[in-house]
């Protein structure tokens, strides 16, 4: 489009604010840029909620990227496509026309494509005598280029947050499970306390699961259902200390009648009693009832999946990958702060939109970025993502660098730690404002 060119639409249409913006937004294209329009397109799909677009809107934007004659959107090869309604119909999945002209406007107003109508309203090219393209009326895609890194970023945003709520749901459904279980267990084993009122409780928070889940929502429940899981454990645990330390004192009590040096009881538990016998020897002298041995077993697998899925372990750590605490994340990685909303950065959440940000500064792509979350999580990705920044200096590339990463991280080459703890060697343990 040239420089400082404004065209207004044919026939009733009004002009706009939005449409001189848009206008305005497609003459602002750095030199060289270019996107494949279908890796550009499937941004777009990602980031429809933000761009306020619907899936029937995006049917004809690809209906009408299919009229663009290469792959590759750039400006030396032309801005313009200028199908018929008739053509357009027919590649929007037959769409009627009222529908058609309906769905345009809607990505008009959102800013994706910019009208150039002719004198006529018709759409059409001008060709000079060896058959290039002089002149085109018809829809400019430019705002797709010239927006192209800002809807990468979207895409890329949406894609962290879908990341965080899969493993928040995840989180809360492994945790409505251990604290069921625990409570049939207690009660089944008929554990003194107020098991009934706990049910109770529990029961209340399921019923506040909503349908349509949000992490906004979901977080909440999941750290009251997280202390709930806590407390029982405690409870269980408060009853078993005791029933150990009087099976110890019993076991001491059988070392002392039988330390004659001939006794082979002691070097041999596994000859102890047989069938009938109501308790079992342990490799470290304790002797509990069998339904008790069980109960504590029991409590022991609960106990590793809880440790596995409890804010202790670091949320959101991809397979046989440790998550660190923010704080030492950004104690490592100051520059991060820069990029987060207000300069500061509060929680994950915000780490991973200041990651967005910095992924695309850093031209590391869209798919890069959600194979790394996939990978590692999308903390631990954005954990990376803020290393990567603060070594920019030392690193060519830092999409084939991440990608890199993520396949070590696959193959359980590659911890964060010792990248952290050099990061925070380097920057001297200085500390910045987080809020």
């Amino acid at each position: 489009m040239e420089n400082g060119y404004v065209t207004t639409p044919f026939g009733r249409r009004p002009m706009s604010l939005g449409m001189l913006a848009s206008q305005q937004l497609a003459e602002t294209i750095e030199p060289g840029v270019k996107r494949s329009k279908w890796k550009l397109f499937r941004a777009i799909c990602e980031a429809r909620p933000a761009l306020g677009v619907t899936d029937r809107a995006l049917t004809v934007l690809d209906a009408l990227l299919t009229f663009y004659p290469d792959d590759e959107i750039c400006e030396e090869k032309g801005l313009v496509v200028f199908p018929s309604n008739a053509q357009l119909s027919l590649r929007a999945r037959g769409m009627t026309p009222a529908t058609l002209r309906r769905h345009l406007a809607v990505l008009v107003e959102a800013g994706l494509i910019v009208r150039k109508d002719s004198a006529n309203g018709k759409r059409y090219a001008r060709r000079d005598r060896e058959g290039a393209v002089n002149e085109a009326f018809g829809f400019s895609v430019a705002p797709l280029l010239a927006r192209a890194a800002e809807i990468e970023g979207l895409a890329a945003q949406a894609v962290a947050e879908r990341e965080l709520l899969r493993a928040t749901r995840e989180r809360l459904t492994v945790c409505r499970r251990d604290v069921s279980k625990l409570i049939a267990a207690a009660i089944e084993e008929q554990v003194s306390g107020d098991w009934e009122g706990i049910a109770t409780v529990f029961r209340g928070l399921t019923s506040r699961i909503p349908r349509v889940a949000t992490v906004e929502k979901l977080a909440p429940l999941l750290d009251e259902m997280a202390l709930l899981r806590e407390e029982v454990v405690n409870m269980l645990e408060i009853q078993i200390k005791p029933q150990k330390m009087d099976a110890n004192e019993s076991q001491i009590e059988r070392h002392k009648q039988n330390s004659k040096p001939e006794s082979t009881y002691e070097l041999e538990p596994a000859f102890g009693p047989k069938q009938g016998a109501r308790s079992v020897a342990h490799r470290d002298g304790d002797a509990l009832p069998a339904d008790e041995r069980q109960l504590k077993e029991r409590l022991r697998s609960s106990k590793g999946a809880a440790t596995k899925i409890s804010g202790a372990s670091e949320p959101g750590a991809g397979p046989g990958l440790k998550s660190f605490p923010l704080g030492l994340v950004l104690q490592a990685c100051p520059q991060i702060l820069d990029y987060g909303p207000h300069s500061t950065i509060g929680n994950w959440r915000d780490l991973m939109s200041a990651a967005v940000v910095v992924r695309s500064m850093l031209g590391v792509s869209p798919s890069a970025y959600e194979e790394a979350c996939a990978g590692m999580g999308p903390e631990n990705a954005a954990t990376v993502i803020a290393c990567i920044l603060e070594r920019g200096g030392h690193i060519n590339s830092a999409g084939g660098y991440l990608r890199d990463l993520t396949r070590r991280t696959e193959k359980g080459e590659f911890a964060i730690g010792p990248m952290l703890m050099a990061l925070v060697r380097a920057n001297g343990g200085v500390r910045r404002h987080v809020s």
